[in-house]
């Protein structure tokens, strides 16, 4: 097994993101790994045919972006322990931009839950956690947060 250097970890601010993330902390100090945090802001466009947006969709994806990097600040603050870590927010469809920034990391593994999306959002987008294990560059481990 090759080592763990860089660990992504996938998250959606959630009270289950938060116990993911702190589950990726531990596996991170293991391995002495840094941490590399990433929100994906789902793209207006995968909704265009739910919605009109009252504000043009580049203006309401750039305020998306600017409040989740507002948001990532203030969950890794009050979520990580220290360690090393890097965050960012993406936009796109998620599961592809995970393993995107996987690939462009060279992430040596991802931490992820298997629950984020619910209800009728699963059913038109599917899982997340599936579509990224299936195409990931690195191993997937992934954590059922209700256990």
């Amino acid at each position: 097994m090759k080592a763990i250097k860089k660990i992504l970890v996938p998250v959606d601010f959630s009270v289950n993101s938060q116990k993911i993330l702190q589950e990726a902390q531990d596996i991170a100090e293991k391995f002495q790994a840094q941490l590399a945090v990433v929100f994906v802001v789902q793209s207006i466009v995968d909704y265009s045919g739910f919605f009109v947006p009252h504000m043009p969709i580049t203006q309401f994806e750039d305020e998306l972006q600017e409040s989740a990097k507002k948001k990532m600040e203030s969950f890794l603050a009050e979520n990580l322990k220290g360690g090393r870590h890097e965050s960012a927010v993406l936009g796109g469809d998620v599961a592809e931009e995970i393993v995107r920034y996987a690939e462009e990391q060279a992430a040596d593994m991802i931490v992820m839950g298997t629950h984020g999306y619910k209800g009728m959002e699963k059913i038109l987008f599917g899982s997340v956690a599936e579509q990224v294990v299936k195409t990931a560059p690195c191993p997937v481990l992934t954590i059922n947060p209700y256990k």
